[in-house]
């Protein structure tokens, strides 16, 4: 591995299947074929050493928000090599339940967050059950903590995690929803997490029923081509699909992990 580029990691641990479309996309039709949505995490790795994007979920969370825990986060990061209690930095799309949870694995990483989200999570928009539906008290409790332990870098827009790391806010599905553009050997490659849940979100212009501010999602899809070498360097948060796409980096691994730096399968 050389100069800045860096391999990348998505790591699969829970499911959720049986979805009808209505809880896809907006107006989608209840009656049409269902899509199931998988929950990853993503670990990028190089040079100036390991972050993680997202944090997922324990099986406790898995039961009381219906999913299907497959393996606990950590089993998959150390079956690429990552041990949790080594992992220095931290970026947090946002602050929804699959992607904030687990908040205790990664005691020294410092977290990396847009402070619109924080403030969107603690605010007067969480006095409303609609708009709170994909947050959890405890892990947003448990980020106010990491700030008081100087343990959060608050982003505003754009801004560095690590040479060929950036972060950039798209907002929308939630509103400081932010993705990861990294630096690969193939070009950058976009984490989209839920700026794009699936391949048809962004192919399709569809956007996903939990939103902030729908107009910001639909505009966040042009940001993420124009972040990205092509459609084939962005990566959707939920689609079983990015396991098929995009090769396991040994067999072993297969279903579980995909290696996102190297090129889709033909």
């Amino acid at each position: 591995m050389t100069g800045s580029t860096h391999e990348i990691y998505a790591i699969r641990y829970a499911h959720h299947g049986g979805r009808s479309a209505a809880q896809n996309y907006i107006g989608g039709d209840p009656h049409e074929a269902s899509q199931a949505l998988d929950f990853y995490v993503w670990a990028i790795r190089g040079e100036h050493g390991t972050v993680v994007v997202d944090t997922g979920f324990d099986e406790a969370m898995a039961r009381k928000r219906g999913r299907t825990l497959l393996r606990p986060v950590a089993e998959g990061l150390q079956a690429v090599g990552i041990q949790p209690d080594e992992v220095t930095d931290v970026v947090i799309s946002h602050l929804h339940y699959d992607h904030a949870g687990n908040y205790g694995l990664f005691p020294r990483a410092r977290y990396h967050l847009q402070e619109c989200e924080m403030h969107f999570a603690t605010g007067r928009c969480m006095c409303d059950a609609a708009m709170r539906v994909a947050f959890e008290a405890d892990d947003v409790a448990a980020m106010v903590h990491k700030v008081f332990t100087d343990r959060v870098t608050f982003h505003d827009g754009d801004g560095t995690v690590a040479p060929g790391i950036t972060v950039h806010h798209i907002g929308g599905h939630s509103k400081g929803l932010q993705s990861v553009r990294v630096t690969t050997a193939r070009g950058p490659v976009v984490l989209a997490s839920d700026a794009s849940h699936l391949y048809s979100h962004l192919d399709q212009g569809k956007v996903f029923p939990i939103v902030y501010d729908t107009q910001a999602v639909v505009a966040g899809y042009d940001r993420l081509k124009a972040l990205a070498a092509s459609g084939q360097h962005i990566v959707p948060g939920h689609d079983p699909d990015v396991l098929k796409r995009y090769p396991a980096p040994r067999p072993d691994l297969e279903g579980w992990v995909a290696r996102l730096d190297v090129a889709p399968k033909a």
